[in-house]
């Protein structure tokens, strides 16, 4: 993994590039360091993209980073022979926050389109998680002849996911039926977080911690950004996808999530017209176990057909660059 910084649109950029040689002790170390100076700007002349390789991209959810899913692009990149790239989104993980007229799912979209052109990459799969899975899907509408496949994971795109209705919300919306739905989140939250300590706690905790350091320092900066993902409604355009077929979709979710319950997938899937891929785990379950997506796309019969219709793809956009080339 090479970390780096991007200026897009004015604003800096931090990411990091995973490939078969990640060294997770440097890795970690870099990604916890200071940013670069403002002045750097380019990717590093020691990472050349291959010919013909598949890239990939790993949003991150809301109040993340990059950095947090740095131990899951390299299972990626070592079993898959891919070439991830783990952006943090403005104001999250280091990265430069956007103005209010900037903030929406489209700029956001459009920041990691110009990522992939400051590194040179035309198309790739694109994973989101939560807040990044709403990104995802508003990438593959805006940019569809760019993405080769989208994995959907525990999303926020559609919803279902502010349609509170667990206990806390129960017993308050009687009294407090306006804090009702927050406390309910917040309360899904905390009871999601001992999943984050399943398996190598030691690795998970030194993952985690750079940016949720960065992301406290930065917290009133980021609230517009909770403010537009509480207004956001993707179903128009997780509709279309779905009804195009062109793009394929691999929805998984962790069946014992409960901030993005277990309603909020199944409405996902009937939009995007797929079947949920249920999961051992919470809301973050690739953070606790980053060897997990790998798996599903190397051995699950959905993961293997998934990675068939990307491959298909992958040649149908390489025959049409080379015949505009």
């Amino acid at each position: 993994m090479v970390p780096s910084l991007a200026r897009l649109g004015g604003r800096r950029w931090r990411y990091a590039i995973s490939d078969n040689c990640t060294h997770s002790a440097a890795v970690a170390h870099a990604l916890a360091g200071p940013l670069p100076p403002k002045r750097a700007t380019s990717t590093p002349a020691s990472f050349e993209p291959e010919d013909g390789g598949l890239w990939a991209v790993n949003i991150h959810g809301f109040f993340a980073g990059g950095g947090m899913y740095w131990r899951e692009s390299a299972r990626l990149a070592q079993r898959l022979g891919w070439r991830v790239i783990n952006p943090s989104l403005p104001g999250f993980g280091g990265s430069d926050c956007l103005d209010w007229n900037d903030l929406s799912m489209s700029g956001l979209a459009r920041g990691v389109a110009r990522l992939l052109d400051h590194i040179g990459v035309e198309t790739a799969v694109i994973l989101g998680h939560s807040m990044g899975g709403a990104v995802a899907v508003q990438f593959a509408s805006d940019f569809p002849d760019r993405t080769l496949g989208v994995i959907y994971r525990d999303g926020a795109a559609t919803p279902a996911w502010r349609r509170r209705h667990g206990p806390v919300a129960r017993l308050l919306a009687p009294v407090a039926p306006e804090i009702a739905p927050l406390a309910d989140l917040l309360s899904a939250g905390i009871i999601d977080l001992p999943d984050l300590l399943v398996g190598r706690l030691t690795s998970t905790v030194k993952s985690l911690l750079p940016d949720l350091q960065r992301n406290v320092r930065a917290l009133g900066r980021t609230l517009p950004v909770a403010a537009l993902l509480s207004a956001t409604d993707l179903c128009s355009q997780t509709m279309a996808l779905g009804e195009d077929g062109s793009i394929p979709i691999m929805t998984v979710w962790g069946c014992f999530d409960r901030i993005a319950h277990p309603g909020t997938a199944e409405e996902f899937a009937a939009l995007s017209r797929t079947e949920v891929l249920w999961i051992l785990g919470g809301h973050s379950w690739m953070l606790a176990r980053p060897e997990t997506q790998a798996s599903l796309l190397k051995h699950h019969p959905k993961g293997v057909a998934f990675l068939e219709k990307v491959g298909a793809r992958l040649q149908i956009d390489t025959s049409i660059n080379k015949s505009v080339s």
